[in-house]
C-alpha cells in the first residue's frame, strides 16, 4: 500500500474497517480489474528532461549502432566488433573472444549488471527505470513521434474526444506507421548481432535470409509496437517486477524524487486571496504541472507511489512553475527520507501540531541554512560499500581470469576398449584421442610431446608418425583438432598396473602451453 512519508500508521479500528471493506469488494461484484485511463503526458522542459534526451540518444545509437561496428581481428575471424556466432558457437566482443566454456565471463558480467542495479537504486532510486530501461527509451521515442505527429497534450486530447475525419484518420495512420517503421527497425537491428550486419541486411532485402530471421523481427516489431506504443505505463505497472522488489533496495538515505509537503502545504490556487485573510499557505499553488508531464499518470504530491519511476520529470515541471510566481525551485526534489522527516519537523509548529512553511524561512523568504544540503551519506554508507565490494571483486575477477587465461587446451580421453593391448615383442601399447584446440584467431603449430613413462614412444597414424617422443600438429584457428595417438613402452620398462605421465602441448611460436595428467594402463603381476 502507497502511503505518503508524512502520513500516520493506522489504528486498529481504522485496520478493522479497511479490512472489512476489502472483503466487502472482494466478495462483491466489482471489477477486479479498472480499465486503463489513457494517458497525454505534456512535454517537460528542464535539466532532466534535457539528460533524458541525452540518455536516450546514447542508448539508441549504441542498440542501433554497434552491429555496424567493425574490429580487426586477422583473415582468420569475422571483423564485426561485437558478434553472437551461434553456428560456430562464439561471442566476440571488440578484441575479446569467448567460447562456449567461457560462458562464465557473460554469467559474471550478468551478475555484475544484477549487483550494480541494486547500488543504483540504493542510492538514487529507480534511476535505471527512468532514465534507461529499454521500456522506458522505446516509450519516450513512441512520444516524441506522437508529439510530433498529434501535438501536445491538449491537442491530443481533443484529438481523441473528435470524430473520426480525414484530417484525424491522417494523423493517426501517420503515427502508427512511423510506430511499426521503427518497431521493424528495433527488431532488424537485434538479427544484426548474430550474423555479418552488411550481409544479413542485404539477404533480409532480397528475401534470402533465413526464415528464422524474419520470425525474429516480426516478433520483436510486434513487442516493441505494443510495449513502447500501446501498453507503455501498463507495462511498469503491472508486467514489471522490478517496482515490487526495489523497496526493499532502499532506505532512509535513499534519493528518490520527493514532494516536498512540508513546504508546499497547505496548497492553495488562490494564494494572494488566502494570505490576505491571514490563512497559512504553502508554495504549491495547485496548478497540476507535476501531473501533466508525468508519463505514468501519477500525482507525485500523494507521495511514493508504485508507478513513480523517478524520472524527475515532475521536478522540471515545478521549477519552471516556481520560476514563474518567484519562488525558490525544489518543491518538488530528489530528497532523502531522513531530510524529509527532518524538515518536516522543522515546519511543523509543536503547539499546534500544524505544518507552517513560513518555519522553515528566513525574513527574506529564502529557505534557513541547513535544510538544503548534499550529505556523503547518501553514498558512503554500509549498504552502498557492500554493494560496490561485491561488484568491484567479481569485476576484478573477471578481468585476471581474462587477462590470465590460457588460448590453447589439451584434453586427453583413454581408449576404454580394449584399455591396454600387448604387443609381439612384450610392449605395452595404451590408445589415446588427443584434443587441441586452438582459441585464437590464427593458425598454430602445436608441439606435442611426452613427459615421464621412460622409454615410450608415440604412434601417430593420422600424421603417419611412428616411435617418436615429441611432434608437430598444426590447427587451424579457432579450431579444435582431434588426433588418434598410440602410446608403447617396452615390456621391461612397464610398471604393473596403473603409471602416471604427462601429454605437454606448446605453442612452437610463444611460450602458451598446457598440460594433461595421464594413466598408462599395464596388466598387473606379469
Amino acid at each position: 500500500m502507497d502511503t505518503h512519508p508524512n502520513e500516520s500508521l493506522p489504528g486498529e479500528d481504522e485496520v478493522q474497517t479497511f479490512a472489512d471493506t476489502a472483503t466487502h469488494k472482494v466478495g462483491s461484484s466489482a471489477p477486479l480489474y479498472a480499465k486503463r485511463e489513457k494517458i497525454h503526458p505534456k512535454r517537460a522542459e528542464g535539466r532532466f528532461r534535457r539528460l533524458k534526451w541525452i540518455i536516450m540518444a546514447i542508448t539508441l545509437g549504441i542498440y542501433y549502432v554497434t552491429p555496424w561496428l567493425r574490429w580487426d581481428r586477422g583473415p582468420y575471424a569475422p571483423d564485426q566488433a561485437v558478434l553472437v556466432d551461434l553456428a560456430n558457437r562464439r561471442f566476440y566482443f571488440f578484441f575479446i573472444e569467448i567460447w562456449p566454456q567461457e560462458f562464465y565471463y557473460v554469467a559474471g558480467l550478468l551478475v555484475m549488471a544484477g549487483i550494480g542495479l541494486f547500488l543504483i537504486t540504493s542510492v538514487v532510486g529507480r534511476a535505471w527505470c527512468g532514465y534507461t530501461c529499454p521500456q522506458t527509451v522505446w516509450t519516450d521515442l513512441f512520444l516524441w513521434v506522437e508529439r510530433a505527429v498529434e501535438g501536445d497534450r491538449n491537442a491530443r486530447m481533443r484529438l481523441d474526444k473528435a470524430p473520426m475525419d480525414a484530417g484525424k484518420l491522417a494523423k493517426r495512420v501517420t503515427k502508427h506507421a512511423i510506430w511499426l517503421l521503427i518497431a521493424v527497425a528495433t527488431g532488424g537491428a537485434w538479427i544484426f548481432y548474430f550474423a555479418d550486419a552488411p550481409t544479413l541486411l542485404r539477404d533480409v532485402v532480397t528475401g534470402d535470409a533465413p526464415f528464422v530471421a524474419y520470425g525474429t523481427i516480426a516478433v520483436l516489431a510486434f513487442t516493441t509496437y505494443s510495449l513502447g506504443g500501446l501498453m507503455r505505463e501498463q507495462v511498469c505497472i503491472y508486467m514489471c517486477p522490478w517496482p515490487r522488489i526495489q523497496a526493499a533496495m532502499l532506505d532512509e538515505d535513499s534519493l528518490t524524487v520527493t514532494y516536498n509537503d512540508w513546504r508546499g502545504e497547505p496548497r492553495s490556487k488562490h494564494q494572494k486571496k488566502a494570505i490576505a485573510a491571514g490563512e497559512p499557505v504553502g508554495d504549491c499553488i495547485d496548478c497540476n504541472a507535476c501531473v501533466a508531464v508525468c508519463p505514468m499518470g501519477i500525482d507525485i504530491r500523494e507521495g511514493q507511489q508504485l508507478g513513480c519511476i523517478t524520472c524527475a520529470l515532475c521536478i522540471d515541471a515545478c521549477d519552471g512553475v516556481m520560476d514563474k510566481i518567484g519562488r525558490e525551485r525544489g518543491l518538488i526534489a530528489y530528497a532523502t527520507f531522513r531530510d524529509y522527516h527532518d524538515n518536516m519537523e522543522a515546519a511543523t509548529n509543536p503547539e499546534t501540531g500544524r505544518i507552517e512553511p513560513a518555519r522553515v524561512r528566513d525574513q527574506s523568504g529564502r529557505f534557513l541554512p541547513g535544510l538544503k544540503h548534499f550529505d556523503w551519506r547518501i553514498i558512503f554508507r554500509p549498504r552502498t560499500l557492500i554493494y560496490f565490494a561485491a561488484w568491484a571483486a567479481i569485476g576484478l575477477g573477471l578481468v585476471t581470469a581474462l587477462t590470465l587465461r590460457e588460448r590453447l587446451q589439451l584434453n586427453v580421453q583413454h581408449d576404454r576398449n580394449p584399455v591396454y593391448v600387448t604387443l609381439k615383442d612384450g610392449s605395452i601399447r595404451n590408445g589415446y584421442t588427443v584434443k587441441l584446440l586452438n582459441m585464437v584467431p590464427e593458425p598454430r603449430e602445436i608441439t606435442l610431446s611426452l613427459q615421464g613413462l621412460p622409454g615410450a614412444t608415440m604412434h601417430v597414424p593420422d600424421l603417419g608418425l611412428d616411435n617418436v617422443r615429441s611432434l608437430d600438429v598444426p590447427v587451424e584457428p579457432d579450431l579444435l583438432r582431434q588426433i588418434k595417438v598410440f602410446v608403447s613402452q617396452p615390456g621391461d620398462k612397464v610398471e604393473d598396473g596403473k603409471t602416471g605421465f604427462d601429454f605437454l602441448a606448446k605453442d612452437v611460436g610463444s611460450d602458451e602451453a598446457d598440460r594433461y595428467d595421464a594413466v598408462f594402463e599395464a596388466p598387473e603381476g606379469r
